[in-house]
């Protein structure tokens, strides 16, 4: 066992889910870049997951998944990332919802119970669609411009959502709208094969080009009444603490970037020098500075994720801390990733090297909800309310 997770495993049931994702890691790299280059969804990577049964991981067990928590959710989606962001990226938002669903339940029990069962044993992938051109950010508060509309029994749906990753493996979309002339927001459970529902492949970024976050176009979308599944709950829901796959799959990738460049330090013999590069000062010094904050990082990660698991009762509580885990560990991420290609030098951009793919990849997670700025915002606020 990597020395860096071994502190992290506390349960015979996280060793052996560690264990299982761990062995499939490893093929996730040897295809990551071509999924890069080819700019295409990681169905291989996917369909792997499928099989081993992850889709189901924050189902809750009276449903028939796994019911893991927090922490063992995120300390499996850094260890797909060290493998491929982009596709632990993507399983961070599908299991992301049902970690959040099935801690607050603001669903109808039936709805909630036939969505999960349809991933139990159908394996479908969910994924909430709220970005919108006119809004950014869903965190910032922008009121969609997606509408719903009543017609009789039924809702209409017309909108465009951008930044819908995983849109061409898509089986459904929570998408937020506007609801009627209410002035409020709706959440609406939409089947991807519904008539209307169609995909523009808008996705031309240079990081996480394997998620495939194109946009989702609705048009006359027609829906039961029962698929607007929840609507505006105000300021007492629960922080949103899933969203701590978000730096925990960055980190992943500045573990991959560290492993790499301490193989090249290992291994690469200039003939200038006696032995390899790794006994030079300098470059000693780099690789303690990774170790460094890779271990500041994960030891916050972690011991965050792990309140929230222990300490129920301090949850309302732990947003300003849950934002801040995410500001320290993606942003500690990207000197790691900047470390490591300081190590292995011009090297690093040849397009055969994986870290040339890490550096783009670490950069998206410093525009994943929330940013930076509403971090320190936060914080700030809290300091001087008190």
């Amino acid at each position: 066992m990597d020395y860096l997770y071994e502190r992290y495993i506390k349960t015979k049931k996280q060793r052996e889910w560690f264990d299982k994702i761990d062995a499939l890691a490893g093929g996730f790299a040897k295809r990551a870049d071509t999924y890069d280059q080819k700019s295409e969804f990681p169905f291989e990577n996917v369909e792997e997951l499928r099989e081993a049964g992850y889709l189901s991981l924050t189902i809750p067990t009276e449903f028939g998944g796994e019911g893991l928590s927090l922490y063992e959710f995120v300390l499996l989606q850094e260890k797909i990332a060290t493998g491929d962001a982009a596709t632990a990226l993507c399983l961070g938002w599908h299991l992301g919802c049902f970690l959040e669903l099935r801690e607050e339940r603001t669903w109808d029990d039936e709805i909630f119970k036939m969505l999960c069962e349809k991933v139990v044993h159908d394996r479908v992938l969910v994924n909430r669609a709220a970005t919108e051109p006119a809004t950014g950010s869903p965190t910032r508060g922008g009121m969609p411009q997606t509408t719903a509309f009543q017609n009789g029994d039924k809702w209409i749906i017309n909108g465009r959502k951008t930044f819908t990753s995983m849109a061409p493996a898509l089986d459904y979309a929570i998408v937020s709208a506007q609801v009627g002339d209410t002035g409020k927001k709706g959440n609406f459970m939409i089947s991807m094969k519904s008539k209307g529902v169609s995909i523009e492949e808008t996705w031309d970024t240079v990081a996480m080009r394997g998620t495939r976050s194109d946009d989702l176009i609705m048009k006359d979308v027609k829906v039961e009444n029962n698929a607007l599944v929840e609507q505006d709950r105000g300021k007492s829901e629960l922080p949103k603490a899933w969203l701590l796959h978000i730096p925990a799959c960055y980190i992943g990738v500045a573990v991959a970037a560290r492993n790499e460049a301490v193989h090249f330090a290992k291994t690469y013999k200039p003939n200038s020098l006696p032995g390899p590069i790794g006994e030079v000062p300098e470059v000693q010094r780099k690789v303690g500075e990774m170790e460094l904050e890779l271990f500041h990082a994960r030891e916050l990660l972690y011991n965050v994720a792990l309140r929230w698991v222990d300490e129920p009762h301090r949850r309302m509580q732990m947003g300003p801390e849950l934002m801040a885990v995410k500001h320290v560990v993606t942003n500690a991420a990207a000197k790691v990733v900047d470390l490591a290609m300081r190590i292995v030098g011009a090297r690093s951009l040849a397009m055969s090297n994986p870290l040339q793919r890490h550096y783009r990849d670490v950069r998206a997670g410093l525009h994943n909800p929330p940013m930076d700025d509403m971090v320190i915002s936060t914080l700030a606020k809290r300091a001087l309310d008190k």
